[in-house]
């Protein structure tokens, strides 16, 4: 037994899970059980923000023999806040790695109705929203920072859900994971402006807040946005039902400890890794 395949068997990542079906396993990660140093401590699997390539793969490895299944099928894509999705369909795993890593560039959200197969999103203050299909088995992944929010990206995801598995709105289960709250999340203007836009509430989903040391020829109150609640509204307007939509309402920003926070730790953090697996 080499040194690296004893790293990653004495440290097993500690992951927040959800009650979502006995035939589904959804569940967020925490900062603790991994081998990554510094502001990526412990736990972190993202290959985007700048940790020790060493440490990810062990950390992958890890995550894969706790999920007890091939490292190979955990979907780790390579956001950029858009409202693109894809489907992960059997036919991947038959492509060289290359073209897999193509395929998930640029992406904000997957789907799935593959079993064994772990989907998710990574996210340090951005909205991970997690959705199964309990008539069709089949589930979806999706970052939802205020970009993707403002664009509609969950709807956009349920619409493709439908047209793929022919899921229904009323059927489908959802996690709204870790991510920034409404106290903690302060936008300028010009976001404001763009939920404005883009339909939203906002009588419901902003509020102003006094800034306690406004700086000089700054307005002593800014706009805060609830970007759970914005999303949570989304799903409901599509048709997904109120009680089956999860929300532990945990703040990255205030839990730091356990959580990542872009927000609070700087962006050269680690991420947390979301995901739902069929089986």
């Amino acid at each position: 037994m080499n040194l690296t395949t004893l790293n990653t068997l004495m440290n097993k990542p500690e992951l927040h899970f959800y009650e979502l079906a006995n035939n589904v396993v959804a569940f967020s990660s925490t900062r603790h059980g991994g081998v990554s140093k510094g502001n990526y401590a412990a736990f972190n699997i993202n290959r985007y923000c700048g940790d020790s390539p060493d440490a990810i793969e062990q950390n992958r490895k890890s995550l894969a023999n706790c999920l007890e299944i091939d490292v190979n099928k955990l979907i780790v894509p390579h956001q950029i806040h858009s409202d693109s999705s894809r489907i992960i369909a059997n036919e991947y795993f038959k492509l060289p790695a290359n073209i897999r890593e193509q395929i998930i560039e640029g992406v904000d959200a997957v789907m799935t109705n593959e079993l064994n197969v772990c989907i998710g999103v990574s996210t340090a203050d951005c909205i991970p929203i997690l959705l199964y299909d309990t008539k069709h088995h089949a589930a979806a992944a999706i970052h939802a920072g205020w970009r993707g929010t403002v664009k509609h990206i969950v709807q956009k995801t349920i619409k493709e859900m439908g047209i793929v598995y022919q899921t229904k709105p009323q059927e489908l289960q959802a996690v709204i994971g870790p991510g920034i709250s409404l106290q903690n999340f302060e936008v300028g203007d010009e976001v404001y402006e763009q939920f404005v836009n883009a339909c939203f509430d906002m009588e419901r989903i902003a509020k102003r807040y006094r800034v306690i040391q406004p700086k000089e020829g700054e307005l002593p109150l800014k706009w805060h946005l609830d970007l759970k609640l914005s999303n949570r509204i989304d799903m409901e307007t599509m048709g997904v039902l109120p009680q089956n939509i999860i929300d532990e309402e945990i703040c990255t920003y205030d839990n730091t400890n356990d959580y990542f926070s872009a927000r609070k730790l700087g962006v050269d953090s680690g991420r947390i890794y979301n995901g739902i697996i069929l089986k």
